[in-house]
């Protein structure tokens, strides 16, 4: 992780440029139809903010975190709020959240890290709340670009959310890189629910 960390200590005003002028409101939207108006949603691995803006905009309270704070300065100025500097790891509450919305952020975290990680994510989430997340779509799991990626197909996930009885898997869609030049590039979309309390 601390090599992934520190490609957006690098990188960060380079991935801000990259992210924040695309257009993301078709799964944002499929997202936001799932939740109350003004829920509370945890933009985990929040980037540069281009979510958090939209949600923000969209009359929902955000709370945003990232592992690198170059790109919590960035988001902050972005949204105008506070970003918090902290790991998935480090996630720590419990029934706070109604929406966790994990983009293309978990996916740096190794398989086991990732088993951590998530038992966290639906302790912070309020019973029938909900979690979106994306991973790169494949069996891929390693270094890439200087990060690591842990890479899901749809049967890989369907064996990855054994582990969790807690969740019911609500929709998922495979999708394509809306970076302009990454049009090729294939993604995991996945939206689930917190229907049991264990």
């Amino acid at each position: 992780m601390d090599k992934t960390l520190n490609y957006y200590k690098e990188n960060a005003e380079k991935y801000a440029e990259q992210t924040l002028p695309v257009n993301f409101s078709a799964s944002q939207d499929r997202f936001l139809k799932k939740l109350k108006s003004g829920s509370h949603i945890l933009d985990f691995g929040c980037g540069a903010g281009r979510d958090s803006k939209y949600f923000l905009d969209h009359g929902y309270a955000v709370t945003a975190v990232d592992g690198s704070q170059e790109l919590c300065d960035i988001a902050s100025c972005y949204t105008g709020q506070s970003v918090r500097q902290m790991l998935f790891q480090e996630l720590d509450e419990a029934d706070v959240y109604d929406g966790i919305w994990a983009c293309a952020s978990i996916l740096h975290l190794q398989i086991n890290e990732l088993n951590e990680v998530f038992r966290k994510m639906i302790t912070a989430l309020k019973m029938d709340g909900i979690i979106y997340s994306s991973f790169k779509y494949g069996l891929f799991e390693g270094e890439r670009n200087e990060r690591w990626f842990t890479d899901f197909s749809e049967e890989k996930m369907d064996t990855f959310l054994l582990n969790f009885p807690e969740l019911t898997l609500e929709d998922i869609w495979e999708s394509y890189d809306v970076r302009p030049g990454r049009e090729e590039e294939k993604w995991l979309n996945i939206i689930l629910r917190k229907t049991v309390s264990l």
